[in-house]
């Protein structure tokens, strides 16, 4: 047994809970990063000072910058930890979320969708929808999305402080406190400005220190064949490897799940929902210099969100192959046991010594902070232009809505410091997202595709629609969780697990909102052609880009993005 294996195997022997200890070099490379990112805070204050500066970066950004912050915003402890701790669960399966998420996913997002939200000038999707619908439908979407927001950051904080307890045996509390100030400073400080550029920096820093793991994983199994070849050791029983073709029945796969909930639920609901509707995300691109940078921004991110599973799928698998014990799920840790949420943290302390594991530590919390800033930039704009602006005070001047802001970064954080212990009672921290995902952006999905593409579409369509799909979904949840035989009727077998619930879920609260918003609308008066400009397909003047080469054309690059994918689709079928 290696030196990593005796100290893990050690730890979970004894429950102690701690793997490893850092070094002096290791505790500076932490620290030097702290002092980064707060001096970067401090150094950009003085260029947010107006609502348009701290809501919305000044809408300056260039194409590389709002791409690079678009994919770092999503690469906080949802991907790092949640989708590693997926793929032990669920296998290769949980790749689809990268692969089938930026095909066709973001190059919607870039080609159909960004144009109306850029032409438009909103601040939010919330704000969208008031234009298109009416203030009933920003309301809804504000407040879920509000609520969403502060759920998700409660991740990024558990999983923050995880991850120091397990490594280093550090206090859970202590690390949910530090990590949480010191976003909280540099957001309040430089608003969205601050927020992109630290994302930046940790976008690097995240895959300088995380494909450690993957490099040094791969050399020690003998490569990918090797790889394979343990996993079907460890657990002879299921094919963890194969994204598509184990997935022709329910009972093939380690998600039990059919082809039609990937495609379908996956990639034609949660993925599209995420990407095209999650303000998260969309912020980062709507703060782009002008509207051709705002369509080449998220394809940038798409190629390298495409790359993301090399250091987040497969540590996953690679714990599946190299871990004496096997990890059980979140709700069912006892004595001596470590759960799939751990998998990350076990596999850095298993490849990384001094200098490298602070290396390694660092990129984990600038994911954790990346994805913790991005929702709680997020929900500072939601609240101060969709909730407190048009229900509070209509009227004040700029700056007291940037002090609004300020506030509302701080409040949004010590909510989410509430919310992070929530997350204990989910299977998996990927779970507990994907839940959320089909309670609130599924149904956003379909409320927004459909107002820009129908100009039919009426505001009561628009509002009932939205609430129909968020009830039905949380419906369908808590019926699952009272009887847990039920999961054959929403995910069409009692083999389904978790996430092939999510999945299916997703794709029903969507069809429940497009039947809902259709049939309301076709009983309810439509908008006219002067109010819906700007707003839908047949009413929008959208700049024409036939004078640039075509390789500067987006349409150029969001094919690159569907070869790329298809041919990862045929590497690992």
């Amino acid at each position: 047994m290696t030196l990593a294996n005796s100290l893990i195997a050690g730890a979970f022997l004894a429950n102690t809970g701690r793997l490893i200890s850092l070094s002096p070099p290791d505790m500076a490379i932490i620290a030097i990063y702290f002092v980064v990112v707060l001096g970067i805070g401090i150094y950009l204050k003085n260029y947010a000072t107006s609502g348009e500066d701290f809501f919305m970066a000044g809408r300056e950004m260039t194409a590389w910058v709002a791409g690079l912050s678009f994919i770092s915003a999503n690469l906080g402890a949802i991907e790092l930890i949640g989708w590693a701790a997926s793929s032990y669960e669920y296998g290769i399966l949980a790749a689809h979320a990268y692969w089938i998420a930026a095909f066709p996913a973001i190059v919607i997002l870039a080609l159909v969708m960004m144009p109306f939200y850029y032409i438009s000038k909103t601040h939010s999707v919330p704000g969208y929808l008031q234009l298109r619908y009416g203030e009933g439908a920003r309301a809804l979407s504000g407040i879920s999305f509000a609520v969403m927001t502060i759920l998700m950051s409660g991740i990024n904080m558990y999983a923050m402080a995880l991850v120091m307890k397990v490594v280093v045996g550090w206090n859970i509390h202590f690390s949910i406190w530090v990590s949480s100030l010191t976003v909280a400073i540099y957001v309040v400080l430089g608003g969205l400005f601050s927020a992109i550029f630290n994302e930046v920096l940790q976008f690097f820093l995240i895959w300088l220190g995380a494909l450690l793991i993957p490099i040094l994983g791969l050399v020690e199994v003998g490569g990918w064949s090797g790889l394979v070849a343990r996993i079907h050791q460890n657990f002879p029983g299921g094919d963890y490897t194969h994204l598509w073709s184990t997935l022709g029945t329910f009972s093939g796969n380690p998600m039990g799940i059919h082809w039609t909930g990937v495609v379908f639920g996956m990639g034609g609901v949660i993925a599209c929902g995420y990407w095209t509707t999650d303000f998260l995300v969309v912020q980062r691109v709507m703060a782009a210099k002008d509207l051709h940078a705002a369509k080449m921004a998220p394809l940038i991110g798409a190629y390298f969100k495409m790359a993301v599973p090399f250091i987040v799928i497969l540590p996953g698998l690679l714990g599946l192959a190299v871990l004496p014990f096997k990890l059980v799920p979140e709700n069912a840790v006892g004595p001596g046991m470590h759960s799939y949420n751990e998998l990350l943290p076990l596999m850095l302390a298993r490849y990384c010594g001094p200098g490298l594991l602070g290396l390694g530590i660092t990129a984990l919390i600038a994911g954790f902070m990346s994805g913790m800033a991005g929702n709680v930039t997020a929900f500072a704009t939601v609240w101060t232009y969709d909730i407190y602006r048009p229900y509070f005070n209509k009227r004040a001047t700029d700056e007291h809505y940037v002090k609004v802001g300020r506030w509302s970064t701080i409040l949004g954080v010590l909510i989410s410091i509430g919310a992070a212990y929530f997350v204990t009672q989910f299977k998996s921290i990927m779970d507990y997202m994907q839940a959320l995902v089909s309670f609130f952006i599924a149904p956003l999905f379909a409320t927004v595709i459909i107002g820009m593409l129908w100009k039919r579409a009426t505001s009561k369509g628009g509002f009932w629609g939205l609430l129909a799909g968020s009830v039905s979904s949380i419906a369908m949840f808590t019926l699952v969780k009272m009887d847990p035989s039920k999961i054959a009727w929403i995910a069409l077998s009692p083999h389904a697990k978790d996430m092939a619930e999510n999945f299916y879920r997703a794709l029903w609260s969507f069809l429940v909102c497009g039947v809902v918003t259709v049939v309301v609308s076709l009983l309810t008066k439509p908008k006219t052609a002067a109010e819906l400009k700007g707003l839908t397909y047949g009413f929008t003047d959208i700049p024409s880009e036939g004078h640039m080469p075509f390789y500067m054309r987006p349409w150029f690059w969001g094919i690159g993005v569907g070869v790329f994918f298809a041919i990862l689709q045929w590497v690992f079928w």
